[in-house]
């Protein structure tokens, strides 16, 4: 991936001094030169379009500052609510996911987000103790965190 930006970048400096234009534009235009260049090229020297993965690790933030979102407003409900009315508890989630930067990703971005926090590993490694502030349901918590950013940071790394 590195690799192919880099390229990239080359195509579009390449492209400007063709041009014999030095602006943003001519930049950005090359850019995309370079990307359809490098999106033709993909099938003959197999390799994966570094572009899916960009888009997977933007879909990954987005999908993070959704969750974030919506667990803020989770525990605001939570901590304004005249009756404490919380279910606690502490799940364990096993992953899917194989190498310990995935798990280490997985753990801080559920540690991240307010009312759940990742308590511990496994002795595997491939199994996250949880705690959350409110859990009526334990398998549909792991279930949400399974659908959500797990998939999407197998998506990143695949």
């Amino acid at each position: 991936m590195p690799f192919q930006i880099l390229l990239n970048i080359t195509i579009a400096i390449i492209w400007m001094l063709l041009r014999n234009d030095f602006s943003g534009v001519e930049f950005l235009l090359g850019y995309i030169v370079g990307i359809v260049l490098l999106f033709v090229l993909r099938r003959f020297l197999r390799f994966d379009f570094y572009l899916i993965r960009v888009f997977a690790i933007v879909k990954l933030i987005l999908l993070f500052i959704k969750e974030l979102i919506l667990s803020n407003i989770d525990v605001i409900k939570i901590v304004l609510s005249p009756k404490m009315d919380i279910k606690p508890g502490i799940i364990a989630v096993p992953t899917t996911l194989k190498t310990d930067w995935e798990v280490t990703l997985l753990a801080s971005l559920i540690s991240l987000t307010p009312g759940t926090l990742s308590m511990d590993f496994s002795e595997d490694g491939r199994t996250i103790f949880v705690h959350s502030i409110h859990v009526p349901d334990k398998n549909e918590a792991i279930k949400q965190i399974h659908t959500t950013f797990e998939r999407a940071i197998s998506e990143v790394t695949k």
